[in-house]
């Protein structure tokens, strides 16, 4: 087939685009496929004018993720690997996420929102403050020092303020992290994270090279499946198509309650990538991986949302 492969991108998390989207392009040309690579953007839409049987977005971030471009895709007739415009944007705004999972029965973390200017109200103890369209960790606080979290999170919410209209201010759960990609609707085997400094942050998910995946996560076996079968509830819920990764954290003080914190629709394809991780171990090696989703697009062809 005649792939066009979507990296780089206006967000700020090009660098790891360039680089998932580099591999998914060298994965599918060993597969057999004829590749295109184009870096796009909202004001250079020329690649999509490439001849293609099938778009691959390996766009991380606002424009990419966020169902911008998913709408110019649609609006083309183009077939592409991927979520719909509808869930990106659901998926990539974390405020609506949570009250889609909440309106269906699903549990995530207490949380209020700010929006600059705003009173803060009485901060909840250890608390995490994020960017509600920001992923890969980039511009996300925990607030943990029991005596400290105020003013931890008030200076983090001017941080977060600074740079984004909207803040999200959630409850710490204490316990393990887990992340379960989804193949195909269908959720892969979890993943413990565990990384040796205090936050599974930008710098621990992509430059150190110390952190922890643990298939063999300690957990019992209900409790992973639970898991298993939280994230592919919380994955129709949001409607995410092909591939996508949902983080949850396990409350430890409640027989490992799991709360979910947020869903990506259009997960990592670096080396030290989760999804593709989950996909080797199910026995998936990377490039037919790849080769599978470029091939399920092609036949579902275009679509509407």
């Amino acid at each position: 087939m005649k792939v066009t492969v979507l990296l780089g991108g206006p967000s700020a998390e090009r660098e790891v685009s360039l680089v998932s989207g580099a591999a998914v392009a060298k994965a599918l040309r060993e597969m057999g496929h004829d590749v295109f690579e184009s870096d796009i953007s909202p004001t250079n839409l020329a690649g999509l004018d490439h001849p293609a049987d099938v778009i691959f977005p390996v766009l991380h971030g606002e424009f990419g993720e966020s169902g911008e471009l998913q709408e110019i895709l649609e609006a083309r007739g183009l077939p592409f690997v991927g979520s719909g415009s509808k869930a990106s944007r659901l998926g990539m705004n974390k405020v609506t996420t949570k009250k889609a999972w909440e309106a269906a029965g699903l549990p995530t973390p207490p949380y209020f929102t700010l929006r600059k200017g705003d009173k803060i109200p009485g901060i909840p103890g250890t608390c995490v403050v994020k960017a509600i369209g920001s992923g890969s960790s980039i511009d996300v606080y925990v607030c943990k020092a029991p005596a400290e979290a105020e003013a931890q999170a008030t200076e983090a919410i001017g941080k977060v303020l600074a740079k984004h209209e909207l803040c999200l201010v959630e409850k710490f759960i204490t316990g393990p992290e887990l992340t379960v990609g989804l193949l195909e609707e269908k959720p892969l085997a979890p993943i413990r994270i565990i990384p040796k400094v205090e936050f599974f942050d930008y710098e621990a998910k992509y430059k150190r090279n110390d952190t922890e995946h643990r298939f063999d996560t300690g957990l019992p076996p209900e409790v992973i499946e639970k898991c298993r079968s939280l994230a592919e509830k919380a994955n129709a819920v949001v409607g995410a198509k092909d591939l996508a990764r949902i983080d949850i954290m396990l409350d430890e003080a409640d027989g490992f309650a799991p709360y979910l914190l947020e869903i990506n629709t259009l997960p990592g394809f670096t080396p030290k990538s989760l999804l593709p991780e989950a996909a080797a171990h199910a026995g998936i090696a990377f490039g037919p991986l790849v080769d599978r989703l470029a091939a399920r697009a092609a036949v579902r062809g275009a679509r509407t949302a």
